[in-house]
């Protein structure tokens, strides 16, 4: 918005001016770039080609030649899935997916267990209702459209997937335990 103003000004020393102003302003948005060979020229490149090139002012730097400069990339299209249950990932929808496609075996029960226990874990991380094994069968058998179906009474999980009383930082809102031992301990 900065650079369109600047192309409006009528007086050249004005729009001079202002063209100063904002490669200052850029420069001190990226302190860091500050020790890069040709940093002042870069900025004043950008400058113009932001400008479109319709910038007439006295630069300290000749303006790039338009017909040099590399035109923007194409937009690189975000792969798009549609995944109903997205609290699980697509990743494991995939994997019920390729496990519904394998033939009956002790190892298919197993990996169908294991995909069921990390269900679980996901549900319980992003669902904040109670764990409902029954929720966790009808997703599995909607996902692999039926082709694996569970009993809710037969799911076997070793571990809790959420720890009774997890540690919560003091930045994020929570009671820093680690703070109250070490202040008890200097008493």
């Amino acid at each position: 918005m900065m650079v369109q103003y600047a192309t409006q000004i009528k007086d050249r020393d004005q729009r001079n001016i202002a063209a100063q102003t904002i490669v200052g302003i850029m420069g001190s948005l990226m302190p860091h770039l500050r020790d890069v060979p040709d940093f002042r020229r870069k900025l004043w490149d950008h400058l113009f080609v932001i400008s479109e090139f319709k910038l007439d002012i006295d630069a300290p730097y000749p303006p790039p030649v338009q017909s040099e400069m590399v035109d923007r990339p194409n937009v690189v299209p975000y792969p798009q899935s549609h995944v109903r249950q997205k609290h699980y990932g697509k990743i494991l929808v995939e994997m019920i997916r390729e496990a519904a496609k394998l033939q009956d075996c002790p190892q298919r029960d197993s990996l169908i267990q294991l995909l069921a226990a990390q269900m679980k874990k996901s549900y319980v991380t992003w669902n904040r209702a109670e764990l409902n094994q029954e929720q966790i069968v009808q997703d599995i058998l909607d996902i692999s459209d039926g082709k694996i179906r569970l009993n809710p009474e037969s799911m076997q999980f070793t571990e809790s997937p959420v720890k009774e009383n997890p540690y919560i930082p003091h930045h994020f809102g929570g009671k820093n335990k680690r703070r109250k031992i070490v202040d008890s301990n200097r008493k």
